[in-house]
């Protein structure tokens, strides 16, 4: 019998198909460049997870592919619901109720390292909430060990105000904030960081 982990990461990732992954980004870049560019930070995501030791599971946005670069330890599933808060609060409901600690990341932070995904499992020891703050007022990392419904309704995904009302919804609740970064959603964002420049060059 295979002794499961206590913890749990579920990365949320879009199906890499032309036309579907950062859209934003891609009014400058071009849908080629960006499916390229949203490629680049899958691989980055795998790099920085493969090693953790907890359980991992992959979500996919519309299919599941058995046949990418997560064919080995981890799990697969289909998102399930129409938006994203939908979406978040049906897989952390699943998990919940077989692992301690269960933490979601996005497929898109570049400046996402191994560590901050170790530090959030450690700070859940002493906290219920744990954050990955982004600079565009959203979050990259959200780490629960009880569910928490009322942070996934009644929020603008993608805009400026997700981070300031999630914490707004947990005022009574112990959070920690982990180190702010940057997501890659536009072309400024991609110019504010040297290992773009490749893609940067192509795209000029």
């Amino acid at each position: 019998m295979n002794i499961m982990s206590k913890d749990l990461l579920m990365i949320f990732t879009r199906n890499p198909e032309l036309g579907k992954v950062k859209t934003r980004l891609a009014k400058t870049t071009g849908n080629k460049a960006a499916l390229e560019i949203y490629n680049f930070l899958l691989l980055h995501t795998f790099t920085i997870t493969k090693s953790l030791n907890c359980d991992k599971v992959v979500y996919y946005s519309d299919t599941v592919n058995q046949n990418d670069i997560w064919k080995l330890n981890y799990q697969k599933r289909k998102q399930k619901g129409d938006s994203l808060g939908e979406r978040m609060l049906n897989a952390f409901s699943e998990n919940l109720r077989n692992y301690d600690k269960v933490i979601i990341i996005g497929s898109d932070i570049y400046e996402l390292k191994q560590d901050h995904i170790e530090q959030a499992y450690i700070k859940l020891n002493t906290h219920d909430v744990v954050i990955g703050p982004a600079k565009d007022g959203g979050y990259y990392l959200l780490g629960l060990k009880s569910l928490k419904p009322e942070i996934f309704k009644n929020k603008d995904w993608g805009t400026s105000s997700v981070l300031k009302d999630t914490i707004g919804d947990l005022k009574n609740e112990n959070v920690h904030l982990l180190e702010a970064l940057n997501d890659i959603d536009t072309y400024e964002d991609l110019k504010s960081n040297e290992v773009f420049k490749p893609f940067i060059k192509h795209i000029q």
